[in-house]
């Protein structure tokens, strides 16, 4: 009988005891969010320094809305990363309910998940009353990614709480390895430029990949 696993009860001990997931601290592993990056226009600069302007304004009106990771920071560098046109075929999928407790309070938020083609996927971490760390939805994204039906390829996400972006990179093959980038935050324009052109970067290896295929 097969088991299901909801994303939302994993954790990473979980995928290095069933999966043997490794992480890859050799820089060499995730070049892909360093080299042959596409320089970013004057015009997406300046549309990107209105999603800055944008977010650092919703910070002076706490708490912030459930929706504002989606509507006010990464829809809009989707769309300015041409995401939404073709060839692109982007998915939402069910969103994952987290929560936690802080002196009494609970806290809950919520992952949602976009997938980009099927190499590409994306996390955004909503939440009310105190952010969540990206690390808050590695985990799932791990499990996303394992569970891509083409294991000879490279697979790459994104995970954003709005306030700060990470990138993800799993190979599979006999024992699954992962990398993370480094972290980069909303509020320094050159981090939002370099996230806009990661992202450039990563959907032109999985469009030309899956041509091939």
């Amino acid at each position: 009988m097969v088991q299901t696993i909801q994303a939302k009860q994993i954790d990473l001990r979980y995928l290095i005891t069933h999966f043997g997931v490794q992480l890859v601290e050799d820089e060499q592993f995730f070049r892909e969010c360093v080299d042959d990056l596409p320089e970013v226009t004057e015009l997406d600069k300046q549309l990107l320094d209105k999603v800055r302007a944008g977010y650092l304004n919703l910070l002076n009106y706490p708490p912030l809305l459930e929706d504002v990771v989606r509507m006010a920071v990464l829809d809009p560098i989707l769309f300015i990363g041409d995401f939404y046109l073709s060839p692109f075929d982007v998915k939402s999928e069910q969103s994952i309910d987290i929560a936690e407790e802080d002196e009494g309070v609970i806290i809950k938020g919520r992952i949602d998940t976009l997938v980009l083609r099927n190499q590409f996927w994306i996390m955004a971490i909503e939440s009310k009353q105190a952010s969540f760390s990206v690390e808050e939805g590695l985990a799932q994204l791990l499990a996303y990614l394992l569970g891509n039906p083409q294991p000879d390829r490279p697979n790459y996400g994104m995970i954003t709480t709005g306030g700060s972006f990470i990138f993800v990179k799993l190979v599979k093959e006999e024992t699954p390895q992962y990398a993370t980038s480094k972290l980069f935050a909303t509020r320094n324009k050159k981090d939002l430029y370099s996230v806009l052109s990661i992202l450039k970067r990563l959907s032109k290896i999985v469009i030309s990949t899956s041509t091939e295929s």
